[in-house]
Parts: C-alpha cells; sequence; structure tokens
C-alpha cells in the first residue's frame, strides 16, 4: 500500500474515532462515518477505492467502533433518525436457521441481521443476476423512476383497447359512487 494511501486511510479512522469520543449514538455514528453522504464514502468515491478500504484494517476498526456504540444500553436505536421497515423473502429453513442463532447468541433476530447487514459482503458472494453487472449507487441523489406509459391490454372479448394507468389528476367525478377520503380510507363507495 503507498503511503499517501495508509495516510487516507488512517486520517478516515482518526475521523471516525473523534466522533465516536463525541458519545454519538450508533445510528449517528454509522450516518456521520458509514453513510451514504458519511466521511468514508467521501474519502473514496468510486467502487474500487471503497472495496479496498473496506478490506482494511482501519474499516475493521470502524467496524468494532460501531459494535462497541450498539453495545450501549442507551444506544437511541430510533430515536436520532426514523427507522424503516423492509420485508426479505426467504426459505423457512434460513428464518429457522436465524432464529435458532439469535436464541444462541441471546439476542434478537432484528439486532442479529442489523449485524449482518453490517458486515462487509464481497462481491462474488452475491449471486449474479440476468442483468448488468451490480455496481454501489453514486452518492448523488436519486433519479426519479421513469412513469409507466399505456399500454394495450386485451380485454378478453377479441380486441385491444389503450390501458389506463391511474394518475393523481384522474380523480372521479364529484358525484360519482367512488370518492376519495385521504390515506386512512382511500376508496369509499356511496352505494
Amino acid at each position: 500500500m503507498t503511503t499517501e494511501k495508509q495516510q487516507r486511510y488512517d486520517q478516515v479512522l482518526t475521523a471516525a474515532r473523534s466522533l465516536a469520543e463525541r458519545d454519538l449514538d450508533w445510528v449517528s455514528f454509522f450516518r456521520e462515518v458509514v453513510g451514504i453522504d458519511g466521511l468514508i464514502r467521501k474519502a473514496f468515491p468510486t467502487f474500487d477505492e471503497l472495496t479496498e478500504f473496506e478490506k482494511s484494517e482501519q474499516y475493521a476498526a470502524i467496524q468494532r467502533i460501531l459494535v462497541k456504540l450498539r453495545e450501549k444500553k442507551n444506544s437511541g436505536d430510533g430515536e436520532t433518525e426514523q427507522t424503516r421497515v423492509i420485508t426479505v423473502r426467504l426459505p423457512k429453513s434460513m428464518h429457522e436457521y436465524l432464529r435458532t442463532e439469535a436464541h444462541d447468541l441471546r439476542t434478537s433476530m432484528n439486532k442479529l441481521c442489523i449485524s449482518k447487514l453490517l458486515q462487509v459482503v464481497d462481491q462474488e458472494m452475491i449471486p449474479a443476476e440476468k442483468t448488468a453487472p451490480a455496481r454501489r449507487r453514486a452518492t448523488s441523489a436519486p433519479q426519479p423512476l421513469p412513469q409507466p406509459q399505456p399500454t394495450p391490454t386485451s380485454n378478453g372479448l377479441g380486441y385491444t383497447h389503450q390501458g389506463h394507468t391511474p394518475t393523481p389528476s384522474s380523480n372521479p367525478a364529484p358525484n360519482s359512487p367512488f370518492t376519495s377520503t385521504g390515506p386512512a380510507n382511500p376508496l369509499k363507495t356511496n352505494w
């Protein structure tokens, strides 16, 4: 490793240690150091640089700091940042394995899964998709998704018509039996 690269690795670790000394909770530390706009991504903006850094002893030290912060009793898991929920489809046998592993480690499945998600996974350990090769997302803001376009659909009667993609502007008429009542009851019938 070159001296310049070693210095950059050490600078990131020093900055991470400094943040940890400020008594941040683990979520704030993660966001400031490892997160999408954190120290690491700023110091190593390319996929190759980031991947190489994640294999370093300095990154392992940052991971150990994160573990120590997560061990604190008042770690404030959800107090400094909103939490998100994801659904992961996995085989029953894998779920049972995780449940047993969490029990054996005397922790919750949630904490075990977060611990596993925080670990670096070598790209070779991720099954290839039939699409383009995986690349890390750029640190810029996400781009909006393209809007679906109407496509011809068959109605089962032997002819084809243009389909309709609902949009916010496609509200029913005021006297329609379908009226919007907000998110709690998105469709109210008047019949």
